[in-house]
């Protein structure tokens, strides 16, 4: 690249690229009176959000729609990524990755467990063949690191990854940084990470639907645990076509409301 890279600084912030569902909103075809909103915030892409820590920016999952959200936002670099978990909507845009390999002069960090690891060899195995690529940028570099529960360190600040459940064959993990947690993907917190989310400022929630669901948080049940764990501001995310931005608000407790594709959140860095 001739070029230095060109990016909107966004330290000390924590900022939602994406907060809707797996088919995001609109979803394909659907009449819906939300799928046809002329609201912006009523339009959703699927789930991600990017931290911007002391070192850097850390992109928390590749989601299908990354080199859009990452142009809307004028976010020209990730410095690394962390992953909650392997479904589609949270790791297939992985190839956008393939530019930083030049701003950052090394692999990009790829941060996760075993089992986002296999699923992204296997589904992106032209990244780790030992073969020379044809041409520089053919393909992504990556550098896989992995990750358990344990704390760990990445551009200047502790991450603490959180065990969920995501309905009952999934295991993911939600990350706290310093005071701000973001949780999506989930309908069951173990009472361990509970403990874990005490004295937050920001919690960032699944809360898929105004119904239960088998792998995620209805609104209700969202709005359940936030009040469990009882951090100064709480904000959806994940959400589908069920939940209209404006109408949702109304009704939602204090300091608890839905997010948006680009709501940007002040966070605080102490460890």
């Amino acid at each position: 690249m001739g070029k230095p890279y060109v990016t909107t600084d966004i330290t000390g912030q924590l900022l939602l690229l994406g907060t809707g569902t797996s088919v995001g909103v609109p979803a394909i075809g659907c009449g819906c009176d939300v799928c046809q909103s002329e609201h912006p915030r009523n339009n959703r892409t699927r789930s991600s959000a990017i931290f911007g820590l002391p070192e850097g920016n850390l992109l928390i999952d590749t989601s299908p729609d990354l080199r859009h959200q990452l142009i809307r936002e004028k976010i020209g670099i990730v410095h690394a990524v962390a992953y909650t978990h392997e479904h589609a909507d949270h790791i297939f845009g992985l190839d956008d990755l393939r530019l930083f390999q030049f701003y950052l002069g090394k692999p990009v960090p790829l941060y996760c467990e075993k089992s986002v690891s296999d699923r992204i060899q296997h589904s992106f195995d032209y990244a780790f063949a030992t073969h020379e690529q044809t041409h520089a940028g053919a393909i992504p570099k990556l550098e896989i690191e992995a990750i358990t529960t344990q704390p760990f360190a990445a551009l200047g600040a502790t991450i603490r990854p959180l065990r969920l459940k995501h309905g009952p064959r999934f295991d993911v993990l939600g990350f706290r940084i310093g005071d701000v947690a973001y949780c999506t993907d989930t309908n069951y917190i173990p009472e361990e990470s509970m403990a874990l989310l005490k004295g937050l400022d920001v919690l960032i929630l699944d809360a898929l639907r105004p119904e239960p669901h088998t792998t995620h948080f209805g609104l209700q049940e969202a709005v359940d645990a936030a009040t469990k764990i009882g951090a100064k501001r709480t904000i959806f995310t994940h959400m589908s076509h069920s939940l209209d931005y404006e109408e949702v608000n109304k009704e939602l407790p204090s300091g608890m409301e839905l997010g948006y594709d680009g709501m940007k959140i002040p966070m605080g860095l102490a460890q």
